[in-house]
């Protein structure tokens, strides 16, 4: 094994070591066909020059090289997916930023939620699109403003949901489906955010000693919220709002059920294999094969060893080792990716372009 140098803008002192494709334990067993449609779905985002909804590093030109590789080809098995990426790829081991052994990987889904386009007494927490005098480069209002502005009549929803408390859930995982009344699904798009920190509230329930670590799920945080109540001055919502950071969304009515949303890339996700990681660190597009110990497939763990693609980004997932895996949509998704906070290895695929 050898030292790489800095690969990525932006990842100046990233500590990556040089391996061989035979050091990657799961690879061979890896689909890489299914790898590959995921990546294929990057690669024509950045030939075309698609606007990322959050834009991050800049696309090195290796990687623009293996795009364009990609939609050059004709790749139809799983020995010739795995081929190409083989052919324009090199695994390096990604060092943590702690100095860490290990990564660490969150799980993300796509809520469906119900909700209606008018306040009814069952659809009371309003949604928000994106204020016309929002800067990415200066922080906006903070959470507790925003809903007392929304509250006292100062902005106009865009649509209502049952609940604060899965209105802030779907904040957190940035999008959601949304049931209405007639039948009709549609769907809550990312559409920019205040730019105050973000803060985990389960990680606040497990320091106040509320709930164990060992406890602690995305069904005891959403018990915990409604046990201890929503409204302006109650315990639960006095908690979501200490989560400064808020999110803004669009509405898409039209749109592939068979799509994931849309992630910071600008393309729609792929359950299992697109992972949000540190645009500051990452261009979208990278592939990485992660290898983990995850209750992925129920509710005990069993080897993660995936080839996956970085298509999005979230304000908590931060450093060169941290991934959020999406696991689709819907509540079966939510309890799977609910149940991920684990440390992972971690395999950054360089174009073989890039200068050593």
């Amino acid at each position: 094994m050898g030292q790489a140098p800095t690969i990525f803008e932006g990842d100046a002192r990233a500590a990556l070591t040089l391996l061989s494709y035979d050091e990657l334990a799961g690879f061979e067993d890896d689909d890489h066909l299914e790898a590959f449609a995921c990546w294929r779905r990057s690669a024509g985002a950045i030939i075309e020059g698609l606007a990322p909804t959050r834009p991050g590093v800049a696309t090195p030109t290796g990687l623009q090289k293996a795009a364009r590789a990609a939609l050059a080809l004709k790749i139809e098995t799983r020995r010739e997916a795995r081929a190409f990426f083989i052919a324009h790829f090199r695994p390096f081991r990604v060092s943590p930023d702690d100095g860490r052994g290990a990564g660490f990987v969150t799980g993300y889904y796509e809520p469906l939620i119900k909700g209606a386009f008018a306040p009814w007494s069952e659809f009371s927490a309003p949604v928000l699109g994106r204020p016309a005098d929002l800067n990415s480069l200066q922080p906006h209002h903070d959470r507790a403003a925003i809903e007392l502005a929304a509250a006292s009549g100062e902005t106009t929803p865009i649509l209502w949901l049952e609940d604060h408390v899965e209105l802030f859930l779907a904040q957190v995982q940035g999008a959601a489906r949304v049931a209405l009344p007639d039948g009709r699904q549609i769907r809550l798009a990312y559409d920019g955010r205040n730019s105050r920190p973000y803060t985990s509230i389960g990680r606040l329930l497990i320091d106040q000693g509320e709930i164990a670590a060992k406890d602690m799920s995305l069904a005891a945080l959403k018990s915990w919220l409604r046990a201890n109540g929503q409204k302006p001055g109650d315990k639960g919502r006095d908690l979501m709002q200490r989560n400064r950071s808020y999110v803004f969304f669009r509405i898409e009515e039209r749109f592939d059920p068979a799509d994931g949303p849309t992630g910071g890339e600008g393309i729609a996700l792929t359950p299992l294999r697109s992972i949000a990681v540190d645009r500051a660190v990452w261009p979208y597009g990278a592939p990485f094969f992660l290898n983990a110990n995850l209750p992925w497939r129920g509710a005990g763990p069993s080897p993660f060893r995936r080839l996956m693609i970085a298509q999005d980004t979230g304000s908590a997932i931060l450093g060169r080792a941290r991934a959020d895996i999406f696991f689709g949509s819907g509540d079966e998704a939510g309890r799977r990716a609910g149940d991920i906070r684990h440390d992972a290895d971690f395999a950054a695929l360089l174009p073989r372009e890039t200068p050593p």
